[in-house]
């Protein structure tokens, strides 16, 4: 993997931590929240997408399908997490969602795609993927109010990893095999999300007005670094292989374990740390490929 690829995928991988610490402060704010985000990026991305667009020789169909298939999944994504994050542990949601979405964007990567990393790569995957199980399956129910069991974590992580590994390996088909900027698909996408969470946000406006004024600067956060982290990880997608940059980029899963334990006063912070430790051997052993 080369310097600039590992580059890109460290600064995603902050990026991406730190936007889900803020969807997480949010709470149970649900698909109103995402919508807000969502409308907050497509505006603040639009001069960028306008600007590539100029001097893009592109397809609008081709751009617009693919767009559409990417929204409908982030879509399904974003609001997956957002319920997680409402009846689950942090520390438990997004390690088993960061690490069920790699696990199977690999497997169908070497299925659709014909990728074959070498030996050093799959190990530092499997590393990756492995310290991230070890995270999740740490979690504790007594550490939520009311008793909410790790279950409903469980559940929403894994379900939100299936979701992360469509797109994963629907739009690094896009940017390579249909040679659509990642600007302008993850533009497209957005504008998909905020059509399809349109008529859910505005069917309480009283509710939608009073989560933007309690959570506005959440929100500001997440539409600004939720597409920043992933245009970077599809820039990276260029450079290296998916099979590489899917397990690579969890090095969030670090700084969420340790955001868990110390800003939302998550339990049993030496297990996880043992386990973001193993995905950190895994992420070197990826750069090392």
């Amino acid at each position: 993997m080369s310097t600039t690829a590992l580059g890109l995928i460290l600064l995603a991988a902050l990026a991406h931590a730190t936007w889900n610490i803020a969807a997480k402060s949010a709470g149970s704010a649900g698909a109103a929240f995402v919508w807000l985000y969502s409308v907050a990026s497509t505006v603040l991305y639009l001069p960028f997408a306008v600007l590539v667009l100029a001097g893009a020789d592109v397809s609008m169909g081709t751009w617009w399908s693919a767009a559409l298939v990417s929204g409908i999944i982030h879509t399904a994504y974003f609001v997956l997490l957002q319920r997680g994050y409402a009846v689950g542990d942090v520390s438990v949601v997004y390690p088993l969602a960061r690490g069920t979405g790699p696990l199977l964007a690999v497997v169908f990567a070497m299925i659709l795609f014909a990728e074959r990393p070498g030996a050093l790569g799959l190990v530092g995957a499997a590393l990756v993927v492995s310290g991230i199980v070890v995270i999740g399956l740490t979690g504790s129910s007594s550490s939520r109010p009311g008793g909410a069991s790790r279950g409903n974590g469980v559940l929403f992580g894994v379900m939100t990893g299936v979701m992360i590994a469509a797109y994963t390996v629907w739009d690094a088909h896009a940017v390579t095999a249909l040679a659509i900027t990642p600007v302008l698909l993850y533009w497209g996408s957005l504008v998909t999300q905020v059509a399809l969470l349109t008529p859910v946000a505005l069917r309480d406006v009283s509710r939608l007005r009073s989560i933007l004024l309690g959570n506005w600067l959440k929100v500001l956060a997440v539409g600004v670094l939720s597409p920043l982290a992933y245009i970077l990880v599809l820039w990276a997608m260029r450079l290296a292989p998916v099979s590489l940059v899917a397990p690579g980029r969890e090095l969030s899963v670090v700084l969420v374990t340790v955001a868990g334990w110390l800003i939302f006063r998550e339990p049993k912070p030496a297990r996880r740390l043992a386990g973001a430790g193993t995905v950190l051997l895994g992420v070197v052993l990826v750069a090392l490929f």
